[in-house]
């Protein structure tokens, strides 16, 4: 019954905050395939280019899993991952930058913005983990 009422919460409280953030996610998802667009096609590009669109695709695909989540365990389980894909895209446009992989004007800016995303996923984590000990202490 627990597991309802937050499925409710969610999906009325934090909508508007979900919508934004989805719509954000998917705006960067699409920054990042045409910044890919500029890699040179001799390696290091290919693989670069390649784990970056991994990493930058999955964090807007699971965030809308962890809207999606049927408990709050299971969105806690889903929002680490988001967290931790946002991370891994930040790795990839710092090696980008640092190895001077692209001229693009874009990258700055991406990297501020992936910046931003990790810390707003690493936050909600912690909030998430912190409700569900809450929870399991009131049980």
């Amino acid at each position: 019954m627990r597991d309802l009422a937050y499925i409710v919460l969610l999906s009325s409280g934090m909508s508007e905050q979900a919508d934004e953030l989805k719509k954000r996610t998917y705006q960067f998802t699409l920054d990042v395939i045409e910044l890919a667009k500029t890699f040179s096609a001799v390696e290091p590009g290919p693989t670069i280019k390649r784990q970056l669109l991994k990493a930058a695709t999955s964090v807007g695909a699971n965030y809308r899993a962890a809207c999606r989540a049927r408990s709050h365990a299971d969105f806690t389980s889903k929002i680490g991952v988001v967290a931790e894909e946002a991370d891994e895209c930040q790795y990839w446009l710092n090696v980008i930058a640092d190895a001077k992989l692209t001229e693009s004007p874009d990258l700055q800016r991406l990297q501020r913005e992936s910046t931003e995303l990790v810390a707003i996923f690493s936050s909600q984590v912690g909030t998430a983990r912190l409700n569900e000990q809450r929870r399991r202490s009131k049980a």
